[in-house]
């Protein structure tokens, strides 16, 4: 990843309130859920018990959700039925504070549906089972898209991006699309595409960016190429120039996305960037988070390349979810906080320790601190970390330097050098962050760090806590741990010591 998981954090911590303009085919997603224990004795189909029903919006509704969730005002352009479906969705939408004034009630079409059966195996493990749609796909009429591309025109100057989610159900004719690509360049706005699974893409001629999958990529281009990474960039570059894009942004499921950036002068620049595997639940809805994500980090002034990241994360996220369930962007801080601290060391500056909590106290985590020598770690040492951890959400262990152990325990310590005891600590899952001290005591850390609960010894019992005053006058408190009978780095010492004199 060309960025750092902090400077993507940076800008998902930057989103603010944009006004973002999604246009497409929305649509009221329905979910039924009941126990499939049986098979119906009338002919061999399971027996759905219903136990309740979910509605909500799809299609480009997916989109709106998203952007709303993440912090956008989002000012939807669509048609829907004067119908019952219809008012469902428009209400739908106002609980998410979704603008619908573009949302034209056209009474000579139905509102676009989607019934899922989702069977329960033993009341959990959902499984969809059948799927029943209820649609028109015939575009609307000059009248309709008059009053559309007039609200569009009227809306687009105070708009910091236009988003099109194309589910190829009519809304999105090639003329509309070019009016709407041709307003927005005037306004001096991008906007995004996510297309439909179609073979001809002229209709978004213009547009800055597309994101279809590998194999829309494929049918849209008119290019059949071996399943391959290696093949991305042909795929990207052909859209790229046939579409007169700004980028092209390719969606490779486990491989992650590909990015091709035209440049200002010479040949685009291209990106691969990869993703974590993930436990994929529920494919659904991943390209229309993308969109949301890539739309809402662009409107906030992020780079094609920091937006791209930050969308991939979101796509990730989202398959790892059953149905379609917008993305917060607490999840994607959350996500990146994990790639930050990663697999390997723990260990970190102050200032960049500093930077960390902070982003976790925005996710409302609680801050544990303790720390000690941990010259020859033992079970006690492991018990005791253990028992820190769950104190709160986030363990940060403060670590004597090699100088300030001398100091403590004398010239033959420490027996293992700082980093060695550093890449030791590293390999427990109880721990999440490392920071060393060359003071006496961890007063300096405890006043910079401000953490929720200090953990300390059960020895300390009636004694006086470094940095008591600091955390209780914050609300937190001191928890003493208990030790572990007869376990020290002291005595371990003493054992590998009479050891050593027996054998001579």
């Amino acid at each position: 990843m060309p960025h750092s998981p902090s400077q993507l954090s940076a800008v998902v911590e930057s989103f603010a309130r944009p006004r973002i303009m999604l246009i497409g085919d929305v649509m009221v997603d329905e979910y039924i859920y009941g126990d499939a224990d049986r098979l119906s004795p009338e002919a061999p189909v399971p027996v759905v018990k219903e136990r309740y029903r979910e509605q909500r919006t799809g299609g480009a509704g997916n989109v709106a959700a998203g952007l709303a969730t993440l912090g956008a005002e989002v000012l939807c352009v669509s048609v829907c039925g004067d119908d019952s479906q219809g008012r469902l969705l428009l209400d739908l939408f106002a609980k998410m504070g979704i603008k619908t004034e573009g949302i034209l009630q056209c009474p000579d079409r139905p509102t676009t549906s989607k019934i899922r059966l989702v069977g329960l195996a033993q009341h959990r493990h959902p499984q969809q089972m059948l799927r029943l749609d209820h649609e028109a796909t015939h575009s609307p009429t000059a009248d309709q898209y008059a009053k559309l591309l007039d609200y569009v025109k009227r809306e687009l100057p105070s708009c910091a991006a236009v988003a099109l989610e194309d589910y190829n159900k009519g809304f999105l004719s090639p003329e509309f699309c070019q009016h709407v690509i041709a307003a927005a360049k005037a306004a001096g706005k991008r906007v995004l595409v996510d297309p439909a699974n179609i073979e001809n893409y002229a209709k978004y001629r213009g547009a800055s960016t597309i994101t279809p999958n590998r194999y829309e990529a494929e049918k849209g281009s008119g290019l059949k190429l071996h399943d391959s990474l290696e093949s991305a960039p042909a795929l990207a570059e052909a859209l790229l120039n046939q579409l007169e894009l700004e980028t092209c942004l390719l969606t490779l499921d486990r491989h992650g996305m590909y990015l091709l950036e035209r440049a200002p002068h010479g040949k685009p620049v291209g990106e691969h960037i990869s993703t974590r595997p993930r436990n994929v639940y529920d494919v659904t809805g991943a390209g229309d988070m993308v969109l949301a994500a890539l739309a809402m980090a662009m409107a906030g002034g992020a780079t094609w390349s920091q937006a791209a990241a930050i969308a991939n994360i979101a796509g990730g996220l989202e398959v790892e979810k059953f149905g379609i369930v917008p993305i917060k962007k607490e999840e994607i801080l959350q996500e990146l906080l994990r790639m930050e601290t990663g697999d390997g060391s723990k260990r970190r500056t102050l200032a960049e320790l500093t930077t960390q909590l902070a982003r976790h106290r925005n996710l409302g985590h609680k801050i544990v601190f303790t720390n000690g020598v941990f010259d020859i770690l033992h079970a006690g040492h492991v018990q005791y970390l253990n028992f820190s951890r769950q104190q709160g959400d986030v363990l940060v262990v403060g670590v004597n330097t090699d100088a300030s152990v001398k100091r403590l325990k004398g010239e033959t310590r420490p027996v293992n050098a700082l980093d060695d005891r550093l890449a030791v600590l590293s390999g427990l899952a109880s721990v999440d962050y490392l920071v060393e001290f060359d003071s006496d005591t961890p007063a300096e850390l405890v006043a910079a760090l401000l953490p929720d609960i200090l953990v300390k010894g059960e020895d300390y019992a009636g004694k006086q806590v470094v940095g008591r005053e600091i955390v209780e006058a914050r609300g937190g408190k001191v928890v003493l741990a208990p030790f572990l009978a007869g376990k020290s780095s002291t005595a371990t010492i003493g054992k590998m010591r009479q050891t050593s004199e027996a054998k001579k």
